[in-house]
């Protein structure tokens, strides 16, 4: 094969033409004779057993050339992009194939490339980082919360329902003197408090009585669903029955039953060092994630729309995969269907998201061929390591499942991210 033409154009397009040789035309024609031939009947033949001639003579000499022409495209793409030195995005389009009298056939591939990318400030940038507290009342509020998971419900007989306690009811909506669409239910568990329902439902069961039926009047939030919204409606509600929870003793029994530790300080402690620390982590997160997005916006790059829409479906399919949909063969439109994605979250959340992993990725290239990243053997394989413990995995199956120069370009990536966010400076918020 020969490389001819490289041709760069605008908005990060490219062309060439590669030129395929008669022999490997005549074994690609050959190779498409033998794939086809148990399909095709010819008359005094076997099906399958007639020669190339007699097919060649029935159909006429060009009978196999698509197919040995398509056979040798993808060879023919893969010779010019690496002749030519270029680093492509997205598929590729063949806009023209030449074949010539003599049997060489010309291939001429329209492909988007990698694009230059002009970095922008990436050291010493400046962002917000929180302080990290933890009150007492943060620490109360935790074990409180732990209380409450642990109660013994208790039945009500003798009271009006109050705030905390769980109200079993049953409720009849109406708009307009007419039932509504998932206005209605019998024996719900409703926490009074919990803000589960439409503000101000809650509220009016408060002080009913087990047993006594009431109308509750509620208007819709103007934000709720559209046939519903800014409506006044009417619930006709029955109190059924009232449990409320008896919260455990806060004590040193208390703390051995639902940790590890013997004493209430000990696990006291335990909370506000666990509180302290997931603190710490988010703030260190927030103020990494702010220093990278102003990073990648200080870059320069013309990026191609095709390295958008990879990113758009990446995202699409890494979300529908935590539920369970795996299969690739589904398109985006029906992802999308599934998923409740509309048009305005794809261009107000999913596909700013996308523009930013891109630009990210292009961030992070550029500082790892300006800077000098220290990627000796033993800080890549402890790399490795980590990642495979994080997601369950050994390093050897991480490696083979990926390849090695991918994780060893996720490592320089970490690494080359790492450089930004020592280099910033935290600012008090």
């Amino acid at each position: 094969m020969i490389l001819k033409n490289v041709e760069n154009k605008e908005n990060n397009t490219a062309a060439f033409v590669v030129e395929s040789d008669a022999a490997e035309f005549a074994k690609a024609v050959n190779d498409a004779y033998l794939k086809n031939r148990s399909s095709i009947s010819i008359p005094g033949f076997r099906k399958g057993k007639a020669p190339r001639a007699v097919i060649e003579g029935m159909y006429g000499p060009e009978v196999f050339y698509q197919d040995a022409m398509d056979e040798l495209a993808p060879a023919a793409y893969e010779f010019g992009i690496k002749e030519a030195g270029l680093r492509v995005v997205g598929a590729p389009s063949i806009s023209d194939v030449d074949i010539t009298d003599d049997k060489t056939v010309a291939y001429t591939f329209s492909i988007s490339v990698y694009p230059e990318v002009t970095l922008g400030q990436y050291k010493g940038l400046e962002a917000p980082k929180a302080a990290v507290e933890v009150s007492d009342a943060d620490v109360e509020a935790e074990i409180n919360s732990v209380r409450k998971r642990n109660a013994r419900m208790l039945d009500i007989d003798d009271r009006e329902a109050r705030m905390g306690d769980t109200a079993n009811i049953d409720f009849d909506g109406y708009l307009n003197g007419e039932r509504f669409d998932g206005g209605k239910a019998e024996g719900y568990a409703l926490e009074l408090g919990s803000n589960s329902f439409v503000p101000g439902f809650e509220d009016q069961v408060v002080g009913m009585k087990i047993g006594e039926e009431k109308d509750i009047n509620i208007t819709f939030p103007e934000d709720y669903t559209p046939e519903l919204a800014g409506k006044d409606v009417v619930f006709k509600v029955k109190l059924n029955s009232l449990t409320t929870p008896e919260l455990p003793e806060l004590d040193d029994e208390f703390a051995k039953d639902v940790s590890e530790f013997d004493t209430l300080e000990e696990y006291k402690n335990s909370i506000r060092e666990n509180l302290n620390k997931v603190r710490a982590e988010r703030a260190e997160a927030d103020f990494r994630n702010a220093i990278m997005r102003q990073a990648a916006e200080n870059i320069t790059a013309d990026i191609p729309a095709v390295m958008i829409e990879e990113k758009v479906e990446d995202i699409l399919r890494n979300y529908a995969s935590q539920f369970g949909m795996r299969d690739n063969s589904v398109s985006l439109d029906e992802i999308k269907k599934m998923m409740g994605i509309n048009d305005e979250m794809m261009e107000n959340s999913i596909r700013p998201a996308a523009l930013f992993q891109v630009k990210n990725d292009l961030l992070l290239d550029a500082v790892m061929g300006a800077e000098e990243l220290a990627d000796t053997e033993e800080a890549f394989e402890a790399y490795v390591e980590k990642t495979a413990k994080d997601v369950g995995a050994t390093a050897e199956q991480l490696k083979q499942y990926f390849g090695e120069d991918f994780m060893r370009h996720e490592f320089r990536k970490e690494l080359a991210t790492d450089l930004i966010v020592a280099s910033a400076i935290a600012k008090a918020e």
